[in-house]
């Protein structure tokens, strides 16, 4: 073979590749970071082909030796990357015949590179969806335990963002744990198919060797090897998969975000953030910013960023493996350690948040938030809705003209609207009373609400319980 050309593949070429193509075409600048995993990939190939004659048990145990020692190389930041190897595998496949010679060469028999990247990627996400399912888990579990605090901290309801009826703040807390519920599904969901091993398609269309792919399957934990060889090198769905999950995650946190910038406003005040996750300003000296949230809330559009750019790097690719596949690894890594420090910034401050119930009960007492709840009174006393609703509306405007919330008016100031209108009304006028006798499953109720932090304590513990 030519010393002018890739010693991996420059066997049918005649000149070396132009200086800038190698360093246009090269991945070893972002690929690297799969080196532990494709590591692990190669010791299980190798013992895989121990077992079937292809190796030797000496040349099998000389492999893993000498990938153990390069490992060991770049965990000490001691290994000599080179971009003219192109990408993580030859570099780490160089050195190891550097180390122990021809036996090294022997690695590479029955596999391609094309099914060791499509390995490295999915040993490298399942693990790192294992750490997004640990972030999840705590800020879910920080999420529920504030609310269960906060069941009976009353605040008021928004719809359009108006005050719609009262709520409390441990019952909002649930629905955003609600959504991350529905998340940390989603992306369990999605590690059943990233957990599918490519190795062994080889280039597309498998090898001539007599390999077990199950073996290989096993010794990495994968729960099958995948069915069909040109789908297996070319397959990135569970890429955009994740990319998808991380997006409604994201989204998820953004309208959490929003809320948290709102509630911490001199306007809102309903809450108080940790200084710890918060900036001054450089000229306003009276300023705290909601940074976290707010910085949160922009990387959502990163995330998305990359769930589109993974789209549309697949849509019109023929089977099989083409380079544009090279494309993917940076969009995933970024939306993985995106994905990770936002989870991991939430679940620190969630449970810090401090809720400030006076100015919470204060805002509920405005707009008027209780109307509903005469509404039903009204129909509870034999008025039909469509009337209830009218009455209702009149006692409303009359509150607006005199500025008196409805709990604030007297009986007779609302009987001039219906005679159904008796003493007791003032118990569902309260705050206290309306939140109470929303007394259902899935209510406002205190005891609801705390009935519905113990379960959902329970769904998480069921769910880390099955992954």
């Amino acid at each position: 073979m030519s010393n002018t050309t890739n010693q991996s593949w420059g066997g049918r070429f005649s000149e070396p590749t132009d200086a800038f193509v190698a360093r246009f075409t090269a991945s070893v600048a972002f690929d690297r970071r799969l080196y532990r995993h494709d590591i692990r990939g190669s010791i299980a190939h190798a013992t895989m082909l121990e077992r079937v004659g292809v190796l030797t048990v000496d040349e099998r145990e000389t492999i893993v030796q000498g990938l153990g020692e390069i490992e060991r190389e770049i965990d000490a930041e001691q290994f000599p990357w080179s971009v003219e190897l192109e990408d993580v595998h030859m570099n780490i496949e160089a050195r190891l015949t550097e180390k122990i010679g021809i036996t090294g060469k022997k690695l590479h028999t029955g596999r391609s590179r094309n099914d060791q990247i499509a390995t490295d990627i999915r040993l490298y996400l399942r693990d790192e969806i294992d750490v997004v399912a640990a972030e999840l888990s705590r800020l879910r579990e920080g999420l529920i335990e504030l609310a269960a605090r906060e069941a009976d901290t009353i605040m008021p309801g928004f719809t359009h963002l108006q005050t719609a009826q009262p709520v409390t703040f441990g019952h909002h807390l649930l629905a955003w744990q609600e959504m991350l519920a529905r998340d940390h599904e989603r992306l369990l969901d999605c590690r059943k198919r990233v957990n599918v091993m490519p190795l062994g398609a080889a280039a597309l269309a498998g090898t001539t060797y007599p390999i077990d792919r199950h073996v290989t399957a096993e010794l990495l934990g994968f729960e099958r090897p995948a069915e069909n060889s040109l789908d297996a090198v070319s397959d990135r769905d569970f890429a955009i998969e994740f990319g998808a999950f991380a997006s409604v995650l994201l989204m998820h946190l953004s309208r959490m975000s929003e809320e948290l910038v709102l509630w911490t406003s001199a306007q809102f005040d309903f809450i108080d953030l940790p200084d710890r996750f918060c900036t001054g300003s450089s000229i306003m000296p009276q300023k705290k910013n909601p940074d976290v949230p707010e910085l949160v809330r922009g990387k959502t559009g990163r995330v998305y960023g990359h769930l589109m750019g993974l789209l549309t790097l697949m849509k019109s690719q023929p089977l099989a493996y083409n380079k544009d596949n090279q494309e993917d690894k940076e969009p995933l890594f970024d939306t993985l350690d995106t994905v990770q420090g936002c989870l991991k910034a939430f679940a620190d401050m969630a449970p810090a948040i401090e809720a400030k119930a006076d100015n919470m009960f204060e805002a509920a007492r405005k707009g008027f938030s209780t109307a509903t709840d005469l509404a039903d009174y009204l129909v509870r006393a034999g008025v039909a809705f469509r009337d209830a609703h009218e009455i209702v509306g009149q006692a409303v405007a009359l509150g607006l003209r005199e500025q008196k919330d409805l709990s604030e008016m007297s009986l007779d100031e609302l009987r001039q609207f219906s005679d159904a209108i008796q003493a007791d009304v003032f118990e569902v006028l309260t705050l206290e009373g309306s939140v109470a006798a929303r007394n259902h499953i899935g209510g406002t109720a205190p005891d609801q609400v705390r009935a519905a932090a113990q379960r959902a304590r329970d769904a998480l513990a069921t769910l880390r319980q099955e992954a």
